[in-house]
This record gives C-alpha cells, structure tokens and sequence, in this order.
C-alpha cells in the first residue's frame, strides 16, 4: 500500500471510512438558534424564480380569502337563505361557487409552492456540491466526508419539507389570522379583543415548546448521522467485517448508534405531542368562553343575529387555529434553521488552495518540467511533524525519476504538492517555471495524469470511466489508450463491451482489470507529465509485463515521477532519488546506487531481493 492511500499520511479517512459522519463535533460547536436568520440565505434562490414566487403569492392571498369567504356565505344562509326554497338553492349555490373557487385557488397555490421550494431545493443542492468541489483536501482533514453529505440529503430535505409545506401552511395560516381579525373588527369589534386576548395565551407556550422541538431536533440528527456514518463505514469494509467474524460486533455498535438516535427523536416526540395537546386545549378553552358570550347575545338576549353569530363563531375558529397552527409550524421553520445554519457552515467554507486575483498563465507548449525549490511542509493535522524538510528535486522534460525510500519518507506527498492538494509552507513547487502559487491550480492540474495504487473507478460503462480522464476524447482515442494498457481485450469480453456497466467503484472486474483501465483513463489525458504511485503492484507478472510494456510506450516523450516498489520500474528510471525523512539522501542508477553500500542498497536488498543484489 503506497502513502498516498494510507489514512496516516495526513490525517484524512481513507476509502473505509468515506461515509463516516460523525457529528458529534459539530453538534458541540453549534449553538442552539431560536432565530430564522439562517432561513434569509435562502432569498436569493427564491428571487431567481420571481415569477413562480409571485404566482405562489397571489394564489395564496386568492385561497386565503376564499376561505374568508366561507364566512360570508355562511351568514348569508343563516339569515336569508333558509326562508325558502329558491332562497335556500340560491345561498346553496352561492357556498358551491365559494368552495369550488377556493378549491381551484388552493391546488394552484400547493402547486405553485410546491414546484418552488422544489426548485430552490434543487438549485441549493447544485450550489453546495459545486461549492464542495471547490475545497481543498485540508478542509476534509477537519470535516468527515459523511457529515459533507448529510448535510447534503438530511438537512436539505429538512429544509425541502419547510419550503414545500411548513412555509406555505405558516403564510397561509398567518393571513387567515390577518383576515379573520380584520372581518371580526367589522362585523363583532365587541368580541374582538377576546380574540386578541387568547392569541398571545395560545402562542407563548406553543413558541416556548417550538424551541425545545428545535434542540432535540437537532441533537437527533446529529444522533441519526452518527447511526448513517457508522453503517457507511462498516458497509464500505463488509469484506473486512465478514473476515474477522465481527457482524454481531458490528451490528451491536450499529444497533447502539440507532437506538442513540430513537432516544433523541422520542425526547423530540414528547416535547411535540406536549405542545400539539397543550395547542388543543388552550383554543377550546378559550373559544368555549367567547362561544358562551356570543351564543348569550344572540339566542338569550337577541341582539346579535343567528347569521352574525355563525360567522363570528368560523371566524373566531379560524384566528384562533391559524395562529395555533403557526405556532405549531415554527417548530418546524426553526428546525429548518437549524439545518440551514449547518448548511450555511458548508457554503461559508473558503478553500485554501484557489487561483490568485491575478493568476499567471502557463507557457505554452508545456514542456514537463518539475521543480522544488527547497520545499518544507507539514501537514495541517500534524503542524509539528514535518512531511518534506528543505526538500529540492528538478526533473527536466522527458525524463524518468524514481522515488525510492521507507514509508513515510514524504514520497506520496511530493505528488500531492505537485498536484497542489496543499501548499507548502516555505520553498516553491513549479511546473514549467511557473510557481503553482502563482497560477489556476486547474490549469496546472491539466498537464498532470495521475496513476495510483489503487485508482478509483467510478460506477457506469468503460467507455465513461475513459472519458473522464478528457473531455473531448474522441472513441477511437479512448480505443487506442485501452489498447495500450492492455485492456482491450477483456472490456470488448464484456456482455456489452465497452458499453457495460461496470458496477460502482468497478467491483465486476478484477484487480489487475481496474487498475489497466485506470492506466488507460491516464493515457487518454495526453498529459505532458505522468505520476505513478505503484501502478502496477496490483497486477500479477504476466498483467505487469503486459503494462509495463504499456507504460514503455506512456512514458515516451513525457516527464514521469514514479514511486517505484518493484524492480523492474527501478531499473528504467533515468534516475533514482532515494528519500528519508522528508528530503533526498542519494541520487543516481541502480549500479552506482547499490555500489555505495547506502540506504539504497539496503532497501533493494528488503524490496527487489537477491535479483536486485
């Protein structure tokens, strides 16, 4: 296994544990909110679609007041639509007319909605998966992947039910009130103030209960993520697990993490089923009192009419239950803040390695040249322990180089800074005499393939996996680099060639299979200079004579660093740089090498044996 898959190496998971999301940490440093602060960051994604929020907007207003409307109707019957039959069929008629209005109001305004908050949800998935492309490999030491993409899939879907219907049902509720109020003041301003009255008795518990759903909420989620990156974690080694004979083990941890995250959402369950009973009890108590006042007026003392009397009586339902339901939503617009507060973390994320306000272009046409310039460099979760110690290396155009050493000589991290996954922190790194600083970290990227030791594949046929390595590949090229690396053969095996799907991470072919497509992605990049990191461990002799023949052709013409473990790749390098410790020892052939007597003739004796003697 060569460093640059190692999960010591900097600190970071390796592929085990991709999905381990455990937000225990985040839970600790995230305070609990009882603003919607958080919520304003979604305004700009709700502006972009103006025309869809103002349809959502009129259809609402449009529903709400044919609701209000009932009211109306209601009190017509009551006084005049029950004298007679043609009076009756009128005010029958009137109440359809009312209902079917309100009914096509209110499917437009779900429809107009929910496409909306859809539509923001969609695009704020985009925006933070592009952002997250954008980060360095020293944000990922700090934040697990698996809390990346719970924030990706749970609290999104949070904030996905919030837009969708919490919102909605919060406005519409809120201009019921509205309105309700306003018809009340007209028709009965004598009973009014009793509604005004329970509002705030009904909605001091309801916001007090909505910000203890919010923090068991939230503590829940974090609960079930921890239960989400456990399972990920232990799904992605399932050979591992299988092997040791730790699935009751396993499934124990698991079954802990799961029953962690049913207390926390049962502490949730409480406080709602608490606040929901409490809502109910507090507006029958209330309306109980105004019913019994207005019901005296009307049926006992006669100076309110039957039809005033129905309609106060819907009307006072309706403000009371919209603000009882809005208080009850809040609980769940303040749990979408909270979601979206740890989505805004994410967004707010600066990546450390980025283009210059000023960037330089790189010559063209590229040449391969490598050059470290008294580099010195430690990785971000292990500042005291340096990785490269005033290292220097130059590597002209067109040539081969070795990098030979033990394991934890800094040979992996050579490539990352070439690739400039960090920066160093004194010396420069340059390709072409261009310092990586200085330049688009993409623009330099794109004179780089990299081949590791186990190079992931992704899920889809051959012919995409190709194609990642460029763009604007053409088949035949795609074709001629599976050709070279020797994979022709078994990929035109495939029940549909190149066509087939090939399963994530490529786990229907074999090792040495993964790793020849792998090499051809590589080639079909045409890149003027070619990183290996023990390309061809993986392949059995006859796979590795096959390749290695491959790479002959690869390396022609291009500048190639190699981390080299078996002899044969030795014996072709141009040069061989031996490190220890973070910088170079002893440089040269294999003959003058071994000769020496030094590091290097011990390490040949270790890793290529006696051939190598």
């Amino acid at each position: 296994m060569s460093e640059i898959d190692t999960p010591t190496a900097d600190g970071r998971p390796g592929a085990g544990a991709v999905l381990a999301a455990s937000l225990s940490q985040s839970a600790q440093r995230r305070p609990g909110r009882r603003d919607l602060r958080p919520l304003r960051a979604l305004w700009p994604l709700v502006r972009a679609h103006g025309g869809d929020a103002a349809f959502a907007l009129v259809f609402l207003l449009l529903s709400t007041g044919s609701t209000l409307g009932l009211s109306v109707a209601v009190r017509v019957m009551v006084n005049q639509g029950m004298s007679s039959v043609p009076a009756l069929v009128r005010t029958m008629a009137l109440l359809t007319g009312v209902v079917i209005v309100l009914g096509l109001f209110t499917a437009l305004r779900f429809y107009f909605v929910t496409k909306l908050g859809e539509r923001v949800v969609a695009d704020l998935r985009k925006t933070i998966y592009d952002h997250i492309l954008t980060l360095d490999q020293a944000f990922f030491l700090k934040t697990r992947t698996g809390e990346v993409l719970s924030r990706m899939t749970t609290d999104l879907t949070i904030v996905e039910s919030m837009l969708g219907s919490s919102v909605s049902i919060a406005l519409r509720n809120s201009l019921m009130f509205i309105g309700s109020m306003a018809l009340l003041i007209v028709i009965t301003p004598r009973y009014t103030l009793l509604v005004v009255v329970l509002v705030p008795v009904l909605l001091g518990p309801m916001f007090y209960f909505g910000r203890r759903v919010r923090s068991r909420s939230v503590y829940a989620q974090d609960r079930f993520a921890e239960a989400v990156g456990y399972a990920g974690e232990s799904l992605d080694a399932l050979e591992t697990v299988q092997g040791f004979g730790r699935e009751r083990s396993v499934a124990a941890r698991f079954g802990d993490a799961v029953e962690a995250a049913f207390g926390a959402s049962l502490s949730r369950i409480r406080a709602r089923s608490l606040m929901t009973v409490l809502a109910l009890v507090l507006v029958w108590c209330g309306m109980a009192v105004i019913i019994f006042l207005a019901a005296k007026d009307t049926f006992v003392e006669h100076t309110v009419t039957p039809g005033v009397f129905f309609q106060f009586i819907i009307l006072a339902i309706m403000a009371v239950s919209s603000m009882g339901q809005v208080g009850e939503m809040m609980g769940d617009v303040q749990k979408a803040a909270g979601a979206m507060e740890r989505i805004e973390e994410l967004l707010q994320a600066k990546p450390g390695i980025a283009a210059p306000a000023l960037a330089l272009t790189m010559p063209v046409p590229a040449r391969g040249e490598i050059a470290f310039e008294h580099v010195t460099f430690a990785y971000p979760g292990r500042p005291d322990l340096a990785a490269l110690r005033d290292f220097s290396l130059t590597v002209h155009p067109g040539e081969r180089v070795a990098l030979v050493g033990p394991s934890g000589a800094g040979k992996s991290t050579v490539l990352r800074l070439l690739l400039r996954f960090y920066d160093p922190q004194s010396g420069a790194v340059k390709i072409d005499g261009v310092d990586l600083q200085a330049t688009d970290p993409a623009e330099a990227r794109a004179r780089i393939a990299l081949v590791g030791q186990d190079a992931p594949l992704f899920s889809g046929s051959a012919w995409e996996n190709l194609k990642f390595g460029r763009e604007s590949a053409t088949e035949a090229q795609m074709r001629a680099a599976a050709d070279a690396a020797q994979a022709s053969g078994f990929l035109d095996a495939l029940p549909q060639g190149f066509d087939t799907p090939i399963g994530e991470r490529a786990k229907t072919l074999s090792g040495g299979q993964r790793q020849r497509l792998a090499i051809a992605r590589a080639l079909v990049r045409d890149a003027p200079i070619l990183l290996l990191d023990e390309a061809t461990s993986a392949l059995d002799a006859e796979n590795e004579r096959l390749v290695q023949h491959a790479l002959e052709t690869a390396m022609a013409g291009r500048t190639t660093l190699v981390i080299a473990h078996r002899l044969a790749t030795v014996l072709k390098a141009d040069r061989i740089v031996v490190m220890q410790d973070g910088h170079v020892v002893e440089e040269g052939v294999h003959a003058d090498l071994v000769a020496r007597g030094g590091l290097y003739a011990r390490l040949a004796r270790l890793q290529f044996g006696v051939e190598a003697a």
